[in-house]
């Protein structure tokens, strides 16, 4: 049985070997090819297939074959004119008997549907959904925020009103993508739903991630962390929430005045300079006004770009891990802190709350409610709630270790292509 993948991203063990570097969107990939190498020749023959820069590439390593096929990743509102004969070239040359698309969100999907032309030999795994997600972009912005406009903003053509609509723009290629496929996997309710409105005559096959491999040994302990710091995974727009967060946060230092956000990702609030100042998105703007106006200059660290080590020492740092979000499928890095076994609060949106049981694996709350945010965190941080935090913790990586476990992940992925392999 050959399979092809389709992925966003170049896999890190495909980066190392080119000494490239690698993104570390997409984690649970790595965990997820990390199993197929180590079962070794059987009967799956895997090919990957991924966006690159430049030129056509390929090769092999450890018996995987690879193809890189170029596609302009920084606009995937535009559906590439050349996609659709790269895509055939590999297809041609690989001989794939199903193909694995891994997310809807970029053009090269639904290319790859077209091409391919086979519904019934088709999986296309969903991750988040663009169509949906370009509902909620504006995450209870104020009015001046979303019709606002940096000179960044009108020299890309992208203002928050715009990136919506882009979003929008890519929302059209998944649906008609899913329309083409004849199977989806998914692991929420809320994705099963969205699936089924989308393509009511596709096969929905249950099956949870593995997550990224150094997530499963280590433990959090409190006393081991920074006391009274939050850590969020990323926030460069605004459907991530960190506005949300950076609202909560005067009342937090009110009670807790040592209080500290650490945010992974670009820190696209700087303004130091002239040239930075012109790189100033109107989100990035936004978040920059909140911390002026709440004085949290001192109190709120942006990390960069943080690999999957730097990611973890984060994490096992940090008091309490936050993912404010206004809208999402089932976050990796909430799956991640749950193995963890760190104190966990998630706004209660898409499928978070098939991941975890409130007030036993962690803590959800209503999106965008600020006080209850902010209350929340407070609650963490206080010490007469440590026993009750701390049990938690533990439930909720008994819980991760079950959901994220990569051998039971691995086995329900080979039924999957069983089953399309031998249904038609």
């Amino acid at each position: 049985m050959r399979v092809l993948w389709l992925c966003n991203i170049m896999l890190p063990v495909i980066a190392a070997q080119l000494g490239l570097p690698c993104s570390n969107k997409e984690g649970w990939l790595s965990g997820l090819v990390a199993r197929v190498r180590q079962d070794g020749p059987g009967d799956m023959t895997l090919g990957v297939c991924f966006p690159v820069s430049g030129e056509a590439i390929q090769g092999e390593t450890d018996g995987i074959f690879w193809y890189g096929f170029p596609e302009d990743t920084g606009r995937p509102h535009l559906y590439g004119k050349g996609l659709e004969a790269a895509l055939g070239r590999i297809l041609e040359a690989f001989m794939p008997d199903i193909v694995h698309c891994f997310g809807t969100e970029y053009p090269h999907t639904l290319a790859m549907t077209r091409v391919y032309n086979r519904p019934q030999r088709t999986l296309i795994g969903i991750q988040g959904l663009c169509f949906v997600y370009a509902e909620a972009y504006m995450a209870g912005l104020p009015e001046w925020v979303r019709r606002g406009m940096t000179v960044r903003d009108f020299l890309r053509q992208d203002t928050l009103t715009q990136q919506q609509r882009k979003y929008r723009e890519r929302g059209r290629f998944e649906i008609e993508a899913l329309r083409r496929s004849g199977h989806v996997t998914g692991r929420t309710d809320w994705d099963r739903q969205w699936a089924a409105r989308v393509n009511p005559d596709a096969a929905y096959h249950f099956m949870n991630e593995t997550l990224r491999e150094s997530f499963y040994g280590p433990v959090w302990n409190e006393n081991a962390c920074r006391p009274c710091s939050i850590f969020v995974s990323q926030g460069n727009y605004p459907i991530k929430g960190l506005h949300y967060l950076l609202e909560a946060m005067p009342r937090i230092k009110r009670h807790y005045p040592m209080a500290h956000l650490f945010v992974a990702g670009d820190e696209i609030t700087r303004a130091s300079t002239v040239k930075e100042r012109l790189k100033l998105s109107g989100y990035g703007r936004y978040l920059r006004e909140l911390i002026r106006t709440h004085h949290l200059e001192k109190a709120v660290t942006f990390l960069g770009r943080l690999d999957e080590k730097e990611m973890l020492g984060r994490f096992l740092e940090s008091h309490v891990f936050v993912s404010p979000s206004a809208i999402e499928n089932s976050p990796n890095s909430v799956g991640e802190a749950m193995l963890l076994g760190m104190p966990v609060i998630s706004s209660d949106v898409g499928g978070v709350h098939n991941m975890l049981l409130t007030g036993l694996e962690g803590i959800l709350y209503h999106p965008g409610d600020v006080k209850a945010l902010a209350d929340w965190i407070c609650y963490v941080f206080d010490k007469k709630n440590q026993v009750e935090i701390a049990e938690m913790g533990r439930s909720a990586r008994l819980r991760a270790l079950h959901t994220h476990d990569p051998e039971t992940n691995y086995r329900r992925l080979l039924e999957i292509y069983h089953e399309i392999n031998l249904c038609v």
